[in-house]
């Protein structure tokens, strides 16, 4: 594939990735980052609030680099707050894969630590 013809294919799932979940939260200001902004400062490719999300789609994804790519650019970022690095990729045909530092999954997850199995099954069981 071609680089023009590779971008096109990245733009295009960071299209499709931003509209997927901004129709999944839809209270939240979910759009696609746009490259830099005028000062030069990276954006991430989808922008979602507290996160960092680096999206990848190629034929074969390298998922430890693009968690890295996002936590090096969240790192020097210069937002307010703290920015959890999460890789989203996606090989052809296969289905999305969702990266995050086991230290951040962790945090996020602190505020179930009062709660049962039961609590969280029902937090996590898919609806009929």
């Amino acid at each position: 594939m071609s680089g023009a013809s590779s971008r096109r294919k990245g733009h295009n799932y960071e299209r499709s990735l931003a509209r997927e979940l901004k129709a999944e939260f839809p209270n939240l200001d979910i759009k696609r980052g746009l490259g830099q902004t005028r000062d030069g400062a990276d954006v991430p490719d989808v922008e979602f609030p507290g996160y960092w999300l680096e999206a990848k789609r190629q034929k074969k994804c390298n998922i430890k680099a693009a968690l890295e790519q996002a936590r090096e650019a969240a790192s020097r970022s210069g937002r307010p707050g703290p920015l959890v690095p999460v890789a989203i990729c996606k090989d052809d045909r296969q289905p999305a894969i969702v990266a995050m530092y086991k230290d951040d999954w962790i945090r996020l997850n602190k505020p179930a630590q009062n709660q049962t199995n039961a609590d969280m099954d029902s937090l996590y069981t898919k609806p009929a």
